[in-house]
């Protein structure tokens, strides 16, 4: 067969226009029923009803009261209320182990502390109260906390002198079998406190 005979055969296919075969009706058979998908009923929605209900809000509850610390509600101990006044009369002084962030010293009245981190929100002449100190003794007798000792037992205050600063500090970094160097510089503040007072109370205040 030539090429021109089977160009004109596929063009005739071409252009003759397609034929579709005639519809059929198709008969249920007996006892069936037939149905289609347009003939089902439509689902229509119950209709709900216009009036809205409101629902009452309840009132805005108030907010509790900020409790005070454990030390403050706790009563004193009986043993402690007779113990203290032969703490308070020892002589010679007295010390206590004090905790400022994180760190304890252990500290009398007249020492000097350097603080290894300069304490924000400070300025020399303020006087703080240390209110947190595991241990208050003398010479004979020890008063040890659990962890810390009732803060309505004894006054420690402390006097902010100043900072002090160390000298510049440079650090030279260099990685191994690399060229490059850095220079990193370092220069650490310390705030300086002075105890100004430190005693421990003759006797528990009245309604404790």
């Amino acid at each position: 067969m030539s090429r021109a005979l089977l160009r004109s055969i596929l063009e005739l296919r071409a252009a003759a226009p397609a034929v579709r075969p005639p519809l059929r009706s198709v008969t249920p058979l007996a006892g069936t029923a037939v149905r289609f998908f347009n003939q089902t009923a439509q689902h229509v929605e119950p209709p709900t009803s216009q009036t809205t209900t409101t629902t009452a809000i309840p009132p805005a509850k108030s907010q509790p009261a900020i409790p005070s610390s454990p030390q403050q509600t706790n009563p004193i101990d009986a043993s402690l209320r007779t113990l203290l006044p032969l703490l308070a009369s020892q002589p010679g002084g007295h010390y206590m182990t004090v905790h400022i962030h994180g760190q304890q010293y252990l500290v009398t009245q007249g020492d000097s502390i350097r603080l290894p981190f300069k304490m924000p929100g400070v300025n020399p002449g303020d006087v703080l109260r240390l209110n947190r100190a595991s241990s208050v003794g003398s010479r004979d007798l020890t008063l040890k906390g659990s962890p810390y000792v009732d803060e309505r037992l004894f006054e420690c205050r402390a006097v902010v002198t100043g900072t002090e600063s160390e000298p510049m500090r440079v650090k030279i970094k260099k990685k191994q079998r690399c060229r490059r160097k850095k220079q990193v510089k370092s220069k650490h503040r310390y705030t300086m406190l002075t105890i100004s007072e430190l005693k421990v109370l003759p006797a528990v205040p009245e309604g404790l």
